[in-house]
């Protein structure tokens, strides 16, 4: 067992980082606690619109400036052994010019969006349904590396995305409704074949209803952590 300490970057919104300290829980089980790798989060809610920044170039320097700030703090907290994870796919689009600002970043940040991507790929799964934010989806973050694997990816129709909203900001404010409950079941089962939860607010509608929906999902958040896992031999 190698040291690891696990560094989350989030607040983007604050139930899917809270989401994410569960799995982190059930994906690192332990019978004693000093069994589970350090994990410091940093719930940094002030940050502006990942989504905006890139659609409208709105705050763009303000959420570099925090982005930054995080992710240096997190480095010096957790040293040589920090992995960090940024607990929101949208802001991956920045990391590019968060590298050209920490250069040490780079190892050690866990890229979200690659790992799903891996996965899948040795899933052997040939094409896939992508949900996610506008940002996420209108960016081609997702169907560029998915593409390099000869994986087809399959998105919402644009006038979806307002469907796709309703999701995202009923986790952000923890209001459900019957309404939230038939969008999610709908979107998730427009197509018959697996479904990238690609907003880290879906994961969590996800686990309200998995009863209800078939198939296979991908969270690019539990599969971050078990990548982790795995590579610091926590088995």
């Amino acid at each position: 067992m190698k040291d690891l300490v696990i560094c989350v970057l989030g607040g983007m919104g604050t139930y899917a980082t809270i989401n994410l300290f569960k799995q982190y829980a059930e994906v690192f089980p332990a019978e004693k606690e000093w069994e589970r790798p350090r994990i410091v989060i940093d719930n940094r809610c002030t940050m502006p619109s990942r989504v905006r920044a890139f659609l409208y170039h709105e705050n763009v320097d303000k959420l570099l400036d925090e982005m930054t700030d995080s992710i240096d703090c997190l480095l010096k907290i957790g040293g040589g052994t920090a992995r960090i994870i940024l607990a929101c796919n949208t802001s991956h689009l920045f990391l590019p010019k968060i590298f050209e600002r920490i250069p040490e970043a780079k190892k050690a940040v866990v890229n979200i969006i690659d790992s799903c991507v891996d996965q899948i790929a040795n899933d052997n799964i040939k094409q896939i349904y992508l949900l996610g934010s506008e940002g996420t989806i209108e960016s081609e973050v997702y169907q560029k590396a998915l593409a390099q694997k000869g994986i087809k990816c399959q998105v919402p129709e644009k006038e979806q995305y307002v469907l796709l909203r309703e999701c995202i900001e009923a986790v952000k404010q923890n209001k459900y409704t019957d309404e939230v409950e038939s969008i999610f079941e709908k979107l998730v089962g427009e197509y018959e074949m697996p479904v990238i939860l690609g907003c880290t607010e879906l994961p969590i509608l996800y686990e309200k209803y998995r009863d209800n929906i078939e198939g296979t999902v991908y969270d690019p958040l539990q599969i971050a952590l078990r990548l982790l896992k795995k590579e610091y031999d926590y088995e």
